[in-house]
C-alpha cells in the first residue's frame, strides 16, 4: 500500500535550512493524518460527518521547480451521517505555487492557486459536485539562521451544486497560517472561517458558520538511556526520537438545514511512529559531578564539541572557532557548498578564504563561513578571526541571539539591562544580551553580573548552546501553541 505523503509547506520547500519532513497540516479543511491514516470533517449536508481514508486512498504529492511548488491532493473518504447513511467524498486538487526570493531582506514571498479541481460528496442520496473553486493564498517567511518563520493568509470560495439542479452550497472561506520550523522543530498553526451558505426552492434558514484550528508539530529530543549491567563499557546513553502529531478542533453553529439546530465541537487527532536513533557515547574523565555534565554529554551524543578521548576540560576557555562550530552544527545550518567557479577540474577548492588565519583547508572553515554569510559571527578585523582566541560571553550571547533572528528583538536604544555591570556590556552586545535576558535564555550571577567582557567557559557555552536547542525544539512551539493567528 502507498504510504501517506506528507504536503511540504508551501513557500517554504526550496528555502528551508534543513531537509526533512516539514509540519504542516494538509489541505485547508482541517484535516489531519499520520503515515498511513487520514480524517476530516465535513458539513456540507447541514451536520457534521467525520471521514476517513488510508493506504491507496490518500495520495498528497509535492513537486517543486526552481520558482515553483505543485502539490496534489488526491483522496477518497468514507463515513456515515447521523442516519447511519453512508457519505462518501472524491477529491483531486491541485494547487500551485510561485516563490519570489528577496534575497537582499533575505525573505521569500510566495502565491498560491488552483490549478484543478475536482471534488464530489455523496450523502446518502444528495449529490454534491464542486462547480468552482476560487483560491488565492500569500505567505511571507523570514529566512533566519536557524530558524524559520512564516505567516500567510488565505481566501477561498467554493460553489458546488445540489442533486445538479437542485440548489447550490457556496462556502467562504477565510484562514491564517503561522509557524516555524528548524533542525529540532516545527510547526504550523491554521485558523480557518468557514461561511457556508445553502440555497434552494427547499432551503430556508441557510447559513452556518464552522471554525477551525489546526496544528501540526514536529520536535527532535535527546532522551537520556541508562545502562544496568557493570560490565560494559559505558554507564548510558543518549536516542534522539522525533515525535509528530497532528490536531484539529472544529466548532460549528449550523442552520435548520438538517430539521434541527446544531451546534459544538468536534477533535481530530494523529500521531506518526516516533523514530529513534541511537546518538554517541560520551567517555569524559574530567566532567564527572560537575554541574555541566549533563549538558557536555548532550553535546558530545550529538557530535557538536570535540574533545581529546578522556578529557573535555569543562573549565577552560572556549574558542571562538569551537563554539561557532556548536551553533552551525547544534542547529543543523546547512552548509553551503563553493560555487563551481572555485573549483578545479579535479574537485579542488581554490576559493579565497574570508580570513587569513583560517585556510579553506581547515576542517572548520566551512562552519566559520556559514557563519559570517549568515551574520552570526564576524572577525575580530576585516582579515582576522582569531579561532583559538578565548570567546567573550557578550560574544558568546549575540552568537546566540542572531542565529536565533532576534538581534532586532530590544526595545529602542536607551534600554537597560537589569544586570548591575550593565555599563560594561559593549554598544554591540547590548541588544543581545537584553533579548537573552528577556527571553530566559542568560540570567546574572549570584551578584547579577552578566560578566560580559569574561572568557566564557567550556561548560558554560554548554549549557548556553543546550538553551539554545531548547528553544529550537520546545520554546517556539509552545509560543505558536498559544499564538491567535487571527
Amino acid at each position: 500500500m502507498k504510504k501517506l505523503f506528507c504536503i511540504i509547506m508551501i513557500g517554504l520547500f526550496l528555502v528551508t535550512n534543513v531537509s526533512y519532513s516539514l509540519a504542516v497540516p494538509p489541505d485547508f479543511s482541517g484535516g489531519v493524518n499520520n503515515e498511513f491514516d487520514y480524517e476530516e470533517v465535513v458539513f456540507i449536508s447541514g451536520e457534521p460527518v467525520v471521514v476517513t481514508g488510508s493506504g491507496k486512498n490518500v495520495s498528497i504529492k509535492t513537486t517543486s521547480k526552481t520558482d515553483k511548488i505543485t502539490t496534489v491532493y488526491k483522496v477518497t473518504l468514507e463515513g456515515v451521517d447521523s442516519n447511519g447513511k453512508p457519505v462518501e467524498l472524491s477529491r483531486n486538487i491541485t494547487y500551485e505555487t510561485a516563490l519570489y526570493p528577496h534575497e537582499d531582506k533575505g525573505q521569500t514571498t510566495s502565491q498560491t492557486t488552483v490549478k484543478k479541481f475536482k471534488e464530489q460528496i455523496e450523502v446518502d442520496k444528495n449529490r454534491y459536485k464542486l462547480e468552482d473553486y476560487q483560491f488565492s493564498k500569500s505567505d511571507i517567511i523570514d529566512n533566519r539562521p536557524a530558524s524559520d518563520y512564516h505567516a500567510g493568509s488565505f481566501k477561498a470560495r467554493k460553489t458546488y451544486s445540489i442533486n445538479k439542479d437542485e440548489g447550490k452550497v457556496v462556502i467562504d472561506i477565510t484562514g491564517n497560517t503561522i509557524g516555524y520550523h528548524n533542525f529540532w522543530g516545527s510547526t504550523e498553526k491554521q485558523q480557518i472561517e468557514q461561511i457556508i451558505d445553502w440555497s434552494g426552492p427547499n432551503i430556508t434558514n441557510n447559513q452556518g458558520v464552522v471554525d477551525i484550528s489546526s496544528v501540526d508539530s514536529q520536535t527532535r529530543s535527546l532522551i537520556y538511556t541508562p545502562h544496568t549491567p557493570n560490565l560494559t563499557s559505558f554507564e548510558h546513553a543518549h536516542t534522539r526520537t522525533t515525535n509528530r502529531d497532528m490536531y484539529s478542533e472544529y466548532s460549528y453553529n449550523l442552520p435548520l438545514v438538517s430539521g434541527k439546530a446544531l451546534r459544538g465541537n468536534i477533535d481530530l487527532t494523529q500521531e506518526f511512529l516516533p523514530r529513534i536513533e541511537r546518538m554517541v557515547v560520551p567517555k569524559f574523565r574530567d566532567i564527572g559531578g560537575h554541574w555541566a555534565e549533563e549538558d557536555i554529554q548532550k553535546l558530545y551524543a550529538l557530535d557538536i564539541f570535540e574533545g581529546v578521548p578522556a578529557f573535555f576540560v569543562p573549565d577552560a576557555p572556549m574558542t571562538r572557532i569551537d563554539f561557532i562550530r556548536a551553533v552551525v552544527k547544534g542547529a543543523q545550518i546547512r552548509i553551503s557548498e563553493p560555487p563551481k567557479s572555485s573549483r578545479t577540474s579535479r574537485g579542488k577548492n581554490t576559493e579565497t578564504a574570508i580570513f587569513r588565519d583560517i585556510p579553506v583547508t581547515h576542517p572548520d572553515y566551512s562552519f566559520v563561513k556559514e557563519g559570517v554569510n549568515r551574520g552570526i559571527t564576524s572577525g575580530v578585523s576585516a582579515d582576522l578571526f582569531m579561532p583559538q582566541s578565548p570567546l567573550t560571553r557578550a560574544q558568546a550571547i549575540t552568537i546566540v541571539i542572531k542565529a536565533l533572528g532576534w538581534e532586532t528583538r530590544a526595545p529602542s536604544p536607551g534600554f537597560a539591562t537589569p544586570f548591575v555591570d550593565d555599563a560594561d556590556i559593549p554598544n554591540w552586545a547590548k541588544d543581545s544580551i537584553y533579548v537573552a535576558w528577556n527571553t530566559g535564555l542568560v540570567s546574572g550571577d549570584a551578584s547579577n553580573r552578566i560578566n560580559p567582557n569574561q572568557p566564557i567557559s567550556r561548560a558554560e557555552a554548554s549549557a548556553l548552546v543546550i538553551k539554545f536547542l531548547y528553544y529550537l525544539e520546545k520554546e517556539l512551539q509552545q509560543d505558536h501553541f498559544i499564538s491567535n493567528v487571527l
